[in-house]
């Protein structure tokens, strides 16, 4: 008896296909009618027909879900799978000192939570965690990493002038030697107001290497004054270092994001920096808000779900997730695409009124099915 069949999926490509579901693996997607399978045989089912979409499961790359967190933090099931998202990596909120504390309070969550070390052991306690050379202690950087194995997927390294303070380059040079000392761990590199130059910062990365708030509408951005890529970020993207979005309450500009992707600079991933504060008033709300407005600037509907899938995973080396196929972890989203026009507002204040946007109705994590609000409406989840 298999524990769990999806009935008429939609997927983004616009086949339908049947999932067969069974100790939190996919084993088994076929085309409707192609494969007969036995859905008597199954524990539960659902018929989605035709109507519904899914995807392997959202992973957001850049949250701050840290509950004690003095600045930023928020639920991982409100952030997760209570907004369609399987998957949640915290991108620094906890360094050395408190990550422990961080794993054991994510074994409660139905959502999957992975988390991005901060190279300075307090974490995100003050916004100028870097200021102090003497936080970023290589040795108990190891030392948490050896800890959690699986838990810590990478390191994190905010370079802007407020965290960094005097110290300019300095932290990420340090974070880079962390990484080679650590198996070349992911390492995520917030982008922000200079010092240091974004110039400095993109010459030191390497490949797999993210850059994370890479549509942000500062001074310091990918963008030359006239528009054009830098010249250090075409270097950098050309070594195959990562763009990841992390729109948060500062960091994405509908117009530079505009004007990059018309460029053919696309991000790796889709992510959402959010926290309480923004979840709650804006202007993130959601990963799939941040997701919905990339269709307002050119990104088809298989593209933004591939920032939070597939290539999500890749770069997270998260080898498991992010792809809708047999054996792979049965992590899934199920959404609608509506054709209404909703307004969508960026970190600088501007408004865009887009004509359609993505509507999680639940996510299933290892095989358990998670409905969202909007979920909850719909008879189709009544097993």
């Amino acid at each position: 008896m298999h524990d769990f069949i999806i009935k008429r999926a939609r997927l983004v490509e616009g086949h339908q296909v049947d999932i067969v579901i069974d100790d939190g693996k996919i084993t088994s997607v076929s085309l409707c009618n192609e494969n007969p399978i036995d859905f008597l045989s199954a524990k539960a089912t659902i018929d989605l027909a035709g109507q519904y979409f899914v995807s392997a499961g959202w992973i957001d790359s850049h949250v701050h879900c840290y509950p004690a967190s003095p600045i930023y933090h928020d639920d991982a099931d409100l952030i997760g799978v209570a907004s369609g998202v399987t998957t949640v990596i915290d991108a620094g909120s906890t360094g050395a000192n408190d990550v422990d504390d961080f794993y054991t309070l994510t074994r409660a969550a139905k959502t999957q939570v992975y988390a991005f070390l901060n190279i300075a052991k307090t974490g995100i306690v003050t916004q100028n965690e870097l200021a102090d050379m003497e936080q970023i202690d290589k040795s108990s950087v190891s030392e948490a990493i050896a800890r959690n194995p699986g838990f810590i997927i990478g390191i994190k390294a905010r370079m802007s002038s407020s965290v960094v303070g005097k110290n300019g380059i300095k932290p990420l040079v340090r974070a880079k030697e962390i990484q080679q000392e650590n198996n070349q761990l992911p390492l995520m590199v917030h982008i922000g107001n200079n010092p240091p130059d974004l110039d400095e910062i993109a010459d030191l990365l390497t490949q797999g290497d993210i850059i994370t708030h890479c549509y942000n509408g500062k001074p310091n951005r990918i963008l030359t004054p006239s528009g054009t890529l830098r010249e250090s970020i075409q270097r950098a993207l050309k070594r195959g270092v990562l763009l990841d979005v992390g729109h948060g309450s500062a960091s994405f500009s509908f117009d530079v994001a505009e004007q990059a992707i018309k460029q053919g600079i696309y991000p790796h991933t889709i992510s959402s920096d959010i926290y309480c504060r923004n979840r709650i008033t804006g202007p993130v709300h959601s990963l799939a808000t941040v997701m919905s407005k990339f269709f307002t600037i050119g990104l088809n509907l298989e593209q933004v779900i591939r920032c939070v899938t597939e290539n999500a995973a890749q770069a997270l080396r998260l080898t498991g997730k992010g792809v809708l196929a047999a054996g792979f972890d049965a992590d899934l989203t199920i959404f609608e695409v509506k054709q209404r026009p909703q307004v969508f507002v960026d970190s600088e204040g501007k408004s865009v009124t887009g004509e359609k946007y993505l509507l999680p109705l639940a996510a299933v994590v290892a095989g358990d099915l998670v409905l969202t609000d909007e979920g909850k409406s719909h008879d189709v989840f009544d097993l």
